[in-house]
This record gives C-alpha cells, structure tokens and sequence, in this order.
C-alpha cells in the first residue's frame, strides 16, 4: 500500500463546527490526505484520540479531543533520481545545499507526485542528503509551495539539518520574498493575524482568532498605476500560505493566486507570483551568519516589463 499523504503536522484538536463528525472525514480535511489513507491509519491502530487508540473510522468524534497519527513505516517507493529536474544550486558545501526553486516544482513527492519534484532533482545532482525525514524527503529542512520560486536550504548531513531547523523553529532564519500584488497597498506596514484552517475549505488556509500566530512585515518597492505592485514582505513566522493569506486579507491578493486570489489575469499565469528573493541563516559548523539572494523567475520579470511599459510607474523604494 503506498501512502498518500505525507503532512508536517501528524496532530491537530477537533474544531468546535466538526463535532458529531466521522473521525476518519475529519482525519482526512485536517491532514489533507485521502478518507482511504485517514481510514488504513484507523484500521491499523496508528491514530489516538486523547491517547488512546481509535479503531472505528466511523466513530463520531467530539469539541477539543486531540487527534494524533503516528508516523507509518515509510511504504512507498523510493523517490528515483531525475536528472531532467533543473537544480540550480547557489552556494555548496560538505553541509548544505542553497538551491533557486524553479516555479512550478513540487519540493518533495506526495498525493498525487511521485516523481519530477526537487527530490528527484536533488538525488541526482547529489548522493549525501540528510535522512531525518525519511526517505521520501532527504534533506528538506523547509518547503516551498510548488508555485512559489526561490531560495530553499537543503540539508547534506543529519547535523545540518537538525540545526537548520532549529533555526527555523526559533525564528532565526531571514525569510524574505517578492510578490506581485492586484491594487497598491499602503507603502509599508506590518500584518499580525493568526492563521488557521479555514472553516470549510479544508485545503485552504484563512485568518482566525483561534489560529496560530503569524507576522508579516511589507513594503512596496514598485507600482503600477492603481491596479498593480510589486512588494517585498519579511517572514517573521512560517504559516502555510502565510504570504497569500496575509494579503488577501489586507486586500491585495497575489496575481496569479487562483486559490486565494483572483482567478483570472492578463497574462494567464497559473499560480502564485511569489519568489523567495533572500535566504539568510546560520552555518551550522562555522557559526556564520550566511545570505542569499536570487532574482525573479523569467515568468515574472516579462510581466515585471510589460507593467513598466505600459502603466505609469512609481518606485517607492
């Protein structure tokens, strides 16, 4: 049996709206994975509710229990090489790896991707990885959404990559991106709204006050007229779809977002136009703090052009 779903988060608390519900249903919008895959994870006694074993999918679960799965026994496939997967590597050493994502690559296999993801890539372009995280995941400290391009650090040793992620638990980690927004935000301010799952879209994200906290710093480099802007926003925590989230909530949604934002555009880019432009973090033997940066994908320093051309531009940095 291959598994289907690979989530960072193995643990989440039944939502007050989700009480009377099937465990197995409620197990598959909190994990993001097939009601097949929550359903083998009962039936085989790998999931708990308060600490004790769960053995009825079918079983109505209540308001505040804590549902936890333990990992399985890694039973897919083992991600093959893929030399066809572009890895454009900006720094190397016998540690660490600081790769430029490409746009449209997916960081690890998981529902759905087996192969062609930066895993595949990096297998090929690399033999030692770290194995903390399976075998599906060799040494991937933090992810990329697969539409989002930019710097990612990838681990070489299991020492590497245990101090990486307590750099990015800690927040230690400089994390900051450029995005092209719909409208022009105010030149600069700071989002602190939690994000949480959203009530019943499941796959999407949204701000809420039981949520988790998060912190977005932003400014705007460029815009264009009123319907356009480019801006830089500083990561202060890790949420997923922090970026998107955050401003769709102030108003400005991401060009391309057919998630959170609107779903068409001129250029009909599919996805996000979000890149992680700066990477900075601590060398796990060295002690030195170490920066990258990495420009704008093609894709979106064209749409970049055709905005200067044709609107009347205003640099505010």
């Amino acid at each position: 049996m291959a598994l289907d779903c690979a989530s960072e988060a193995d643990r989440f608390t039944v939502l007050p709206e989700e009480a009377k519900s099937r465990l197995d249903v409620v197990t598959a919008e909190h994990l993001q994975c097939s009601r097949s895959q929550a359903h083998d994870w009962i039936t085989s006694g790998l999931l708990t509710i308060d600490g004790a074993v769960a053995v009825k999918p079918a079983e109505k679960v209540k308001s505040g229990q804590f549902v936890e799965v333990s990992r399985p026994p890694l039973q897919s496939a083992i991600p093959q090489p893929d030399k066809n997967v572009i890895i454009e590597a900006v720094y190397e050493d016998d540690m660490l790896l600081v790769v430029n994502k490409q746009r449209g690559v997916t960081v690890h296999p998981g529902s759905g991707t087996h192969s062609g993801t930066l895993v595949n890539g990096l297998l090929a372009y690399c033999h030692d990885l770290s194995g903390i995280h399976g075998v599906e995941r060799p040494g991937i400290v933090h992810r990329l959404d697969k539409d989002t391009s930019g710097l990612m650090v990838v681990a070489k040793s299991d020492q590497a990559h245990l101090a990486l992620s307590r750099q990015f638990a800690d927040r230690q980690v400089l994390k900051i991106y450029r995005a092209i927004v719909h409208g022009v935000p105010p030149e600069s301010g700071s989002i602190n709204q939690p994000i949480g799952r959203h009530q019943t879209d499941r796959k999407k994200m949204t701000v809420r006050r039981d949520g988790r906290p998060a912190s977005t710093d932003f400014r705007v480099l460029e815009q264009f007229g009123r319907e356009y802007a480019l801006v830089e926003l500083h990561l202060h925590t890790g949420r997923t779809h922090q970026i998107r989230v955050h401003m769709t909530w102030l108003g400005y949604p991401l060009l391309g977002d057919l998630v959170y934002g609107k779903r068409s555009n001129p250029w009909n880019l599919n996805g996000q136009a979000l890149h992680c432009y700066r990477l900075g973090f601590t060398h796990p033997r060295s002690g030195e703090f170490l920066e990258f940066t990495a420009g704008m994908p093609a894709v979106l320093e064209g749409i970049l052009g055709d905005l200067r051309l044709n609107f009347h531009q205003v640099s505010v940095v």
